[in-house]
C-alpha cells in the first residue's frame, strides 16, 4: 500500500509523456513526475520517493525530501495564510495546511511554528496542527530513567521547558537545569531523570545522577590540570560561574567535587579547588 506522507522504495515501470510510473510489490501505481526525474534510469530499477497529494489532490511521487513526515513533529515556517487556514513550508511546491480549529493560536506569515502533522481521515489529505500536545501519549511510557532521548523543544511554562521525547511523550526540563540558550524547535540529546506514577517525565540536558559524576569528575581533574591545580569554584559558587567554567550544573558539580574529595584527589578550600599532588 502507497501510504501519503512516507518514503518508499518504489520500481520503475515505465516512462511517459508526464513522466515515470513507478509499482510497489502489490501492484500499486504512482506517477512521479518529469521534473522529479533523475538524469539516468533504466526500466525495473528501484527508486527512493517520498508520497503526497498534488494540487489537484491526487497522489505522487516526489524525489525531494520534505522538512516533516507522517506522525512527525516539525519546526516550519508559515508560507502564507489564507481565509481557509495557514500553509506551511515543508519543503515541497504544495504547501503543507493548516486549518483554523488545529492552530494553537493565529498562524501569521512568516512566523515559525512547532507542528505535528498527520493524515485527516475526512479528507485523506495530510494536514499540520500546532497543538502538539494533543498527539503526545504518556500513558505507557517506552523510556526509563538515565537513558539517553531525542527532545524537541516545544514551549516555555513556569516550572520550566516542554520537551517531546523520542516524537511519543511530553517532558519537562525545570529552569534549574538549564544552563544555555535554548529555543521552540530546538532538537537536542537529554537524559530522563524521573517517570512518575502520574506518567510525568522530568529531563535534563546532563547526565543525571551518579551516572555524571564520574564523566564530570575527569572534566574538574582536566581543568585543574590545566590551570596548574587550581580552579576558583566552590560550593558557594553561583550556577552561573560554575557553568561557565565547566558547563555542568551546580548540582553536577557539588557531586562530583565530593567524589574527588572522598578519593583524596583534590582539597577544597574557602578559595576554591586545589589539585593534590600525587
Amino acid at each position: 500500500m502507497l501510504r501519503i506522507g512516507e518514503n518508499h522504495t518504489l520500481h520503475i515501470v515505465r516512462e511517459t509523456e508526464p513522466g515515470l510510473f513507478l509499482t510497489d510489490q502489490e501492484g500499486n501505481e504512482v506517477l512521479l513526475p518529469n521534473k522529479y526525474i533523475p538524469e539516468t534510469f533504466e526500466i525495473g530499477e528501484e527508486i527512493d520517493v517520498f508520497i503526497y497529494l498534488d494540487h489537484e489532490e491526487r497522489p505522487v511521487a516526489t524525489t525531494l525530501e520534505p522538512l516533516v513526515k507522517l506522525d512527525e513533529f516539525a519546526f516550519l515556517k508559515c508560507a502564507e495564510t489564507t481565509e481557509f487556514g495557514a500553509f506551511l513550508d515543508w519543503g515541497l511546491e504544495k504547501h503543507l495546511f493548516v486549518p483554523f480549529k488545529e492552530q494553537a493560536y493565529p498562524m501569521k506569515k512568516g512566523g515559525r511554528y512547532l507542528i505535528f502533522c498527520y493524515l485527516d481521515e475526512e479528507t485523506d489529505r495530510l494536514v499540520a496542527s500546532s497543538k502538539v500536545h494533543a498527539f503526545l501519549d504518556n500513558s505507557e511510557l517506552t523510556i526509563e530513567p538515565f537513558e539517553e532521548v531525542d527532545i524537541i523543544i516545544s514551549n516555555k511554562s513556569d516550572l520550566g521547558y516542554n520537551v517531546i521525547i523520542n516524537q511519543l511523550h511530553l517532558g519537562l526540563i525545570y529552569h534549574d537545569d538549564v544552563f544555555q540558550e535554548i529555543n521552540v524547535g530546538d532538537e537536542m540529546r537529554g537524559f530522563i531523570t524521573k517517570t512518575r506514577p502520574d506518567g510525568k517525565i522530568d529531563v535534563s540536558l546532563q547526565r543525571p545522577g551518579y551516572r555524571s559524576i564520574e564523566p564530570n569528575a575527569e572534566l574538574i581533574l582536566n581543568k585543574l590540570k590545566q590551570n596548574e591545580g587550581y580552579l576558583n569554584l566552590t560550593d558557594k559558587s553561583s550556577p552561573e560561574a560554575i557553568h561557565g567554567q565547566l558547563g555542568i550544573s551546580k548540582k553536577s558539580f557539588k557531586r562530583a567535587a565530593g567524589n574527588l574529595y572522598k578519593q583524596r584527589k583534590i582539597d577544597i578550600k574557602d578559595d576554591g579547588i586545589h589539585l593534590k599532588e600525587a
